[in-house]
């Protein structure tokens, strides 16, 4: 439920910091599917073919809303597009299909204004429409900045006037690369820019008495983007708004990227009861999307049972959204903690520990012939044993955990660490000299035992939880930490049992599924604590998943939430109706040889609408500007327009290699 105090909410941009609860809205009207109020989170997705393609649109809504969507959106970048909408509309009802349809307009007022009289609601991007966006530093004056919203107002008018007439409902849309140049010009490239784009687009609705509104804060970067949207929800109480909100990630990629930077932004919303519908947008065929969406927001039905049926832990206790600071640690002997990067911990207790070939999926090749392992930019930090032991030398490099009552019985302990239950570390007088890890719940720090620990500086906890909302629960533990005033370094553990990843039978999914699952899962529950500044360190621990799997989706939480930079990142549109060229066979060209740059981000935008703005977090950019054509960024200057797209991608790696940030791969 919906708590206020006065004009703010309890946890500051939601009802709740410690217990699940989610914020409630006020509900839209959107055809036969309403959004919003006690409605469930809805699902969407977005055409990908060209709008005047009627059958073609058709077919796809109709895959896209067998595959799970609510909505479907269309784009209608003209008349000519608008018009077809209604098209469109007319065979999707022929056959059956009654799922309400969604215009995105940018740039063109009068192709919103035909479109608000066909669809359920149309989307316009406040930073396009009506407004100027030409990347020109400009200055306002008071009156100067007063005239342009008024002028905004005028041209605005006459698509809410149509909205009201016709009972359509509206997204305001505000996305990170946007922004126009006056809001640029007061608040610059800022989640506070994004918020009050939207927020004066949103006071001209209401001047006109028009309610049916669903609001949008959208970024590549899930930093940018989650900060954006709890911005937004204090703004809106604060001026007595209660809009639902559509969450997504915008250009999030592919594959297992694209699912992992769509969770940490989503999900860590999500977990604090934010969101009314979701949007996952991947560069894959929309009908993909729906599932993943399903499986976030499926999650919190689950929740808010659990929730009801289970008192928390933290129930009891309470703090604001100003209380959520950045986990300051010390660092410990010299390798985790401090300004560090986080670590990554791995279990490879259940392997063939005779075998050291097993390192490979952990990132050390063994070379037999020169005995020898070769690391890579991905390979783990610490390996968890257990009680077992190998028998084969480890390398170097690569630190090694063992229970406690297995490490006491060693002779050899370099780079051979122990690990702690917090009764083993209290009640034995034997620690290590440098690095000991204590296992810990953040319900321990309440107890007699925690009182009588004898902290030291070589300490570092590994944070685990049996709590149905998890990451509020660890959360709790960074800020009871930071009270106690201790800077002790912090390696976030979450273990996902094997049951998570069968059907009902007990038969395991589709191989890629219960993968997926795990990305999405572990992306939410570490991700939304990292984006705060939380955790020196992750232990995904899932044992029904393959252990490169573990390793690659930990090294990609810490990318997406820009904590360890490991690999190349790539900012790609999911494509629509406006794209140029084929998105998906395009990245794949792109990433199959640029990969190996190491922290060097891409954009890869179908249509000028998409960049520069959108791809505004890019070192460089490949954009469509027309048919067989490519214009080429560095950041958001054009370097080279209208290049052949045969040549496009070599023209792209030259001007990297001009610049100095080319390597040739091994």
């Amino acid at each position: 439920m919906d708590i206020r105090i006065g004009n703010t909410l309890p946890g500051g941009y939601c009802n709740s910091l410690t217990e699940y609860s989610r914020w409630r809205t006020r509900e839209v009207s959107i055809g036969n599917i309403p959004l919003g109020g006690n409605n469930p989170i809805r699902i969407q997705s977005m055409t990908t073919v060209d709008t005047m393609d009627t059958i073609g649109s058709v077919e796809q809504a109709i895959r896209m809303a067998d595959a799970g969507c609510e909505y479907v959106r269309i784009t209608a970048p003209s008349i000519k597009e608008s018009n077809n909408l209604a098209e469109i509309k007319k065979e999707l009802r022929k056959r059956g299909y009654d799922i309400p349809l969604v215009a995105d307009i940018h740039f063109t007022p009068n192709a919103a204004e035909v479109a608000a009289r066909i669809v359920e609601k149309v989307r316009i991007n406040p930073g396009n429409y009506a407004d100027k966006k030409k990347f020109d530093q400009l200055n306002y004056s008071e009156e100067a900045y007063k005239a342009e919203l008024e002028r905004i107002y005028i041209k605005f008018a006459p698509l809410v006037k149509i909205c009201k007439e016709y009972g359509t409902a509206m997204r305001i849309g505000t996305n990170h690369g946007s922004l126009s140049d006056r809001i640029m010009s007061h608040y610059g490239d800022t989640p506070e820019g994004m918020v009050e784009s939207a927020m004066e687009f949103i006071r001209i609705c209401e001047d006109l008495n028009y309610y049916n509104l669903v609001i949008s804060m959208k970024s590549s970067n899930p930093q940018v983007m989650v900060r954006a949207y709890r911005l937004l929800v204090e703004k809106m109480v604060a001026e007595g708004m209660n809009y639902p909100l559509h969450l997504g990630v915008t250009e999030a990629g592919d594959g297992e990227d694209g699912r992992i930077k769509s969770a940490v932004g989503i999900g860590t919303l999500l977990e604090d009861g934010l969101g009314d519908t979701v949007r996952v947008s991947l560069t894959e065929e929309p009908e993909f999307e729906a599932p993943v969406a399903i499986a976030l927001v499926n999650r919190y039905t689950k929740r808010q049972q659990d929730t009801q049926g289970r008192a928390s832990t933290a129930t009891s206790l309470t703090f604001t959204r100003h209380d959520i600071k950045p986990h300051v640690s010390a660092e410990v002997s010299a390798f985790i903690g401090g300004s560090l990067v986080p670590r990554v911990v791995v279990d490879i207790s259940h392997k063939n520990l005779r075998d050291p070939a097993i390192l490979s999926d952990v990132g050390y090749k063994y070379d037999p012939l020169l005995d020898k392992y070769h690391m890579g930019e991905q390979s783990v930090d610490f390996v968890y044993l257990a009680d077992e032991l190998p028998s084969f030398t480890m390398p170097g490099n690569l630190k090694q955990l063992y229970n406690y009552r297995i490490w006491v019985g060693l002779k050899n302990r370099i780079n051979i660490h122990p690990v702690y239950t917090l009764r083993e570390f209290v009640e034995t007088s034997l620690h290590d000299t440098d690095l000991n890890l204590v296992r810990i719940n953040n319900i321990d720090l309440g107890t007699v035992l925690f009182e009588t620990l004898p902290l030291d500086k070589t300490i570092v906890f590994v944070l685990e939880t049996d709590e149905p909302h998890g990451m509020a629960d660890q959360r709790l533990f960074f800020s009871t930490l930071s009270e106690l005033g201790l800077d002790n370094p912090v390696i976030i553990r979450r273990l996902y049992p094997s049951e998570e990843f069968s059907t009902p039978s007990g038969n395991l999914m589709d191989p890629e599924e219960p993968i997926s699952k795990l990305q999405l899962y572990a992306a939410t529950d570490m991700g939304a604590l990292l984006v705060d500044g939380m955790g020196n360190g992750v232990w995904v621990d899932a044992p029904a998943i393959p252990m490169d799997k573990l390793v690659s989706a930990s090294f990609g939480i810490l990318q997406a939430t820009r904590s360890r930079i490991s690999k190349t990142e790539y900012i790609s549109c999911p494509s629509c109706g406006r794209t140029l060229f084929d998105l998906q066979e395009t990245t794949h060209m792109i990433r199959s040889r640029t990969n190996h740059l190491k922290g060097l981000k891409i954009g890869i935008m179908g249509c000028i609408v998409n960049g520069p703005g959108e791809m505004a977090d890019a070192d460089y950019g490949y954009v469509g500007a027309g048919p067989d054509k490519i214009t080429l960024y560095r950041g958001k200057e054009v370097v080279k327009r209208n290049v052949s797209s045969a040549n496009a991608l070599d023209e792209l790696i030259e001007i990297i290699r001009e610049d100095g940030r080319w390597i040739n791969p091994e």
